[in-house]
């Protein structure tokens, strides 16, 4: 499935269609469609939002000729944040268990249905994979670390909005954390299309955030 049909829709329209191949039942297209509606426009979210879908299949629709399974694929990405609390330490597991449960209803293949479990878990870690389509995936997942510093800037006032429980000296060390988690990798990207594109500007607006964390 092209990202584009007259202009990229937005993100709910290629769910739904993407939906549409895999059943006629309007009653739980519309409850599945639903469901993700709620997830990603919940009011404790900032950054995980339909916004952070979008900007992902942006980034993915250059090289969409390269997926080996895009409709897997697809589904990875609507799910991999359905589940976000940033009180939790497993979000990426509870989004995978619910994508499973999502795509045994439709009678999903189970070898896709593995495989989009194994794209939803591979963004708790971000390591590569050596599988192409799982690689891009979370190459995407990260593509804002590597985007101009305005909309960098942006994305980490989101990140703080949704982590507002936590006090400044309990954000700022676990903030730190993850940053220096990205700038101790060998390379943040994966794919050397992404690593291209990003990976320069990505250390450099991590390390400026860096520099104003407490």
């Amino acid at each position: 499935m092209s990202l584009i049909a007259g202009g990229l829709p937005a993100p709910m329209d290629i769910y739904t269609k993407l939906l549409e191949r895999y059943t006629d039942d309007p009653m739980r297209i519309r409850n599945f469609s639903s469901e993700l509606l709620e997830a990603y426009t919940a009011a404790d979210r900032h950054y995980h939002t339909l916004q952070h879908l979008q900007q992902m299949l942006n980034v993915l629709e250059p090289v969409k000729e390269w997926f080996s399974d895009p409709d897997t694929l697809l589904f990875a990405l609507f799910y991999h944040d359905i589940v976000y609390k940033v009180s939790r330490k497993d979000n990426e597991e509870k989004s995978a268990e619910l994508a499973r449960e999502r795509l045994s209803a439709l009678a999903y293949p189970s070898t896709g249905m593995e495989r989009c479990r194994q794209m939803i878990l591979a963004t708790k870690g971000h390591t590569a994979s050596g599988d192409t389509d799982i690689d891009l995936f979370t190459d995407a997942d990260l593509s804002i670390l590597g985007s101009s510093p305005e909309q960098y800037r942006t994305y980490a006032a989101q990140v703080r909005r949704e982590y507002a429980i936590y006090p400044d000296p309990v954000y700022g060390p676990g903030r730190k954390k993850v940053l220096q988690h990205f700038l101790e990798m060998p390379f943040i990207f994966k794919t050397l299309y992404f690593r291209t594109a990003y990976e320069s500007r990505a250390r450099q607006n991590i390390q400026q955030e860096l520099d104003t964390l407490f």
